[in-house]
């Protein structure tokens, strides 16, 4: 297991303002995605504060300013624990404990395990039959789950500051989402699955994610080839500091070199987060769930724009339509 001292622990200040997860926009327009693939009556239940969900979900990043304890529940340095981690990490907690202890899994990273947390919490919600409590365990469980398949967030590499590729995290996750995601395919056909052991099936996510990394990587070094530093980075204000951060050519010629990597990774959150929500309702005992209004009118009307992709064209994208506060 690697002993010095995180890397995270240098960049801090930039982890904490820039390098958070799916950008908000992604967030929220994954979670929407997930409420469609819900089978009923989950959909309807959730579809009656669709606003709210989407609107909470980048929840967790905006805690990362003020709680200490937040930051590393959003990924997993795999390298820290060995050259095969991926393949080689206990999926329960308490083993993964007792391997490398709980010291180590704070430091380099517990998405995976933080993840169940967040399923048993929504599971309780469900039980509960507390509407606020579910709507806020699903928005945090959606974060979460779906953070875990940003291929950065798996590795101690994870903003390209390793490879002289610093600034690779943003531009993956939130700047070529925000210029392309018009020209993604969000409809797929998932409907949401029980999971018997989610933990294992979103080790599998987890292990697709980090095999991307060395692509990734790659990739930028190739498409730095057809480009000047002048015409590669820009200087830019965010949040009152002035930072370096590549250009919209240089991730326009970047997402083509990708294909439709960023496209599957996202919809692969969204299929993930749907199965986690399915299976906290089923381990909770599919609880009854009260509708407080009808929803069959709208809601057919939005499945059958997001099974011909228009979700974008047609207004009905919520992360897109409105200019939600952040």
């Amino acid at each position: 297991m690697c002993s010095k001292k995180s890397v995270r622990n240098v960049f801090l200040l930039v982890a904490l303002v820039g390098l958070s997860s799916w950008g908000f926009l992604v967030h929220r327009t994954i979670h929407q995605i997930a409420v469609y693939n819900l089978p009923e009556p989950m959909r309807s239940f959730f579809y009656t504060d669709m606003d709210n969900l989407v609107a909470n979900a980048p929840r967790p990043d905006i805690r990362r300013n003020k709680d200490k304890t937040e930051d590393t529940k959003h990924f997993i340095d795999l390298e820290a624990y060995g050259p095969n981690a991926a393949n080689e990490m206990p999926v329960d907690w308490d083993a993964a404990v007792k391997k490398y202890g709980k010291d180590s899994l704070i430091k380099w990273g517990w998405g995976p395990y933080n993840a169940m947390v967040q399923l048993d919490n929504l599971t309780a919600a469900f039980k509960s039959k507390n509407k606020d409590s579910i709507l806020f365990y699903a928005a945090d469980l959606g974060h979460y789950v779906a953070d875990l398949h940003v291929p950065l967030h798996t590795t101690i590499n994870y903003d390209g500051q390793l490879t002289g590729q610093k600034g690779l995290h943003h531009m993956w996750e939130t700047f070529i989402p925000e210029i392309n995601l018009d020209q993604f395919m969000l409809y797929n056909p998932h409907q949401a699955k029980y999971l018997k052991n989610p933990a294992q099936a979103l080790w599998v996510d987890i292990r697709k994610a980090h095999l991307l990394v060395p692509q990734m990587l790659a990739i930028e070094t190739e498409v730095t080839k057809q480009f000047t530093p002048e015409t590669k980075y820009r200087n830019q204000m965010r949040y009152g500091k002035e930072v370096k951060s590549y250009t919209k050519p240089f991730a326009e010629a970047y997402a083509k070199a990708l294909g439709n990597t960023v496209n599957v990774q996202l919809i692969a959150s969204a299929n993930m987060i749907a199965d986690f929500w399915f299976t906290a309702w089923v381990n909770a005992g599919k609880p009854q769930l009260t509708l407080t209004r009808e929803v069959s009118g709208n809601l057919a009307k939005e499945l059958a724009s997001f099974k011909q992709n228009r979700l974008i064209q047609d207004g009905l994208l919520i992360s897109k339509k409105d200019k939600l506060e952040d």
